[in-house]
């Protein structure tokens, strides 16, 4: 078939008639600019920690000698200012280098395809914990599902509907946990940060914090006082206990503490020190971790002690 005669006879707008071949092919290309630090703000309520620890300060030093190998990304914010939306990591690597601008893509992005573009970068990070993930899967989780329910947008910048399709789903294959796991992680905002950073320590299971995360904050609350108390933390049979007695209306601080004092299978003996008389001994910024030395080491010094007070008294 025949050409239609008006494609034959296209003319050449003006911007073709007015660049070169060069400018074309440029404009083509990535945005990329020498941004101002100052001009860039971060994700808001950015789930991913930037922690001045010694992998930051190796990136600190690969920025001094190398430059920013590969630049951020930043949408351009209604106001005029830059958002971060990956690179935060390099950003604080750049202000402690000294650095005034950081090299940036600039991409033209709305918020919920910005948030879904935000999780999905930083997940290349080499450690996640499971607080960044759980923030991380709920954000991203949130904006899936706004834009499901508009059917001009797609569930991520490269078009595919999230119509008819689970949003926890997507994201968990995309990430390489179920969809079950993807939902247990969000489930895991619920808990008081003090529960929240022993999930990060390794100090409770995933499963046994998803229950307690059901738990209402004031309970999760007198739980943490008897876990840190006691130095224990409960099973996922003792969580999930817990939770239905708390549905019963039947959890307080006695059958709490009750609970958590049964010995667990392959439990090691343990001396347990109880009331604020113990509690008050140990210094203010002493980790609980370290208790256990702490406790160690005054009794190797009281033992010294008496052993000099026993051989001053023999010598009388």
């Amino acid at each position: 078939m025949a050409k239609d005669r008006n494609e034959e006879m296209r003319l050449p707008s003006l911007d073709e008639l007015f660049s070169s071949q060069e400018e074309r092919d440029d404009a083509k290309l990535k945005r990329i600019y020498e941004i101002p630090i100052s001009e860039i703000d971060p994700f808001p309520d950015h789930p991913f920690h930037v922690r001045d620890d010694e992998d930051m300060m190796n990136l600190v030093e690969s920025v001094k000698a190398n430059g920013v190998i590969t630049p951020a990304t930043v949408r351009k914010k209604e106001d005029g200012r830059y958002e971060l939306l990956s690179g935060h990591r390099r950003m604080r690597a750049c202000e402690l280098a000294g650095m005034e601008s950081l090299r940036c893509e600039v991409v033209d992005m709305d918020r919920d395809e910005a948030t879904v573009f935000m999780v999905e970068s930083n997940f290349q990070r080499t450690t996640i914990l499971p607080s960044e993930k759980a923030f991380a899967y709920k954000m991203r989780l949130e904006a899936m599902n706004r834009q499901g329910q508009r059917t001009d947008l797609t569930s991520n910048p490269v078009g595919r509907k999230l119509i008819g399709q689970e949003s926890a789903g997507i994201i968990g294959r995309e990430s390489g946990d179920s969809q079950t796991q993807v939902r247990r992680y969000i489930r895991l905002t619920e808990l008081i940060p003090e529960l929240l950073d022993m999930v990060d320590e390794g100090k409770i299971a995933l499963r046994p914090a998803v229950e307690i995360s059901y738990l209402p904050k004031t309970i999760q609350g007198e739980l943490w006082e008897c876990m840190d108390m006691e130095q224990c933390s409960p099973s996922h049979a003792q969580s999930i206990r817990m939770r239905r007695m708390q549905d019963e209306g039947k959890l307080t601080p006695e059958v709490i503490e009750a609970i958590m004092l049964e010995e667990k299978p392959n439990q090691r003996e343990r001396i347990v020190l109880r009331g604020e008389r113990f509690k008050g001994l140990f210094p203010p910024d002493l980790p609980v971790s370290k208790r256990e030395d702490y406790v160690a080491a005054a009794m190797e010094f009281y033992g010294r002690h008496r052993a000099k007070q026993k051989s001053r008294d023999d010598a009388r």
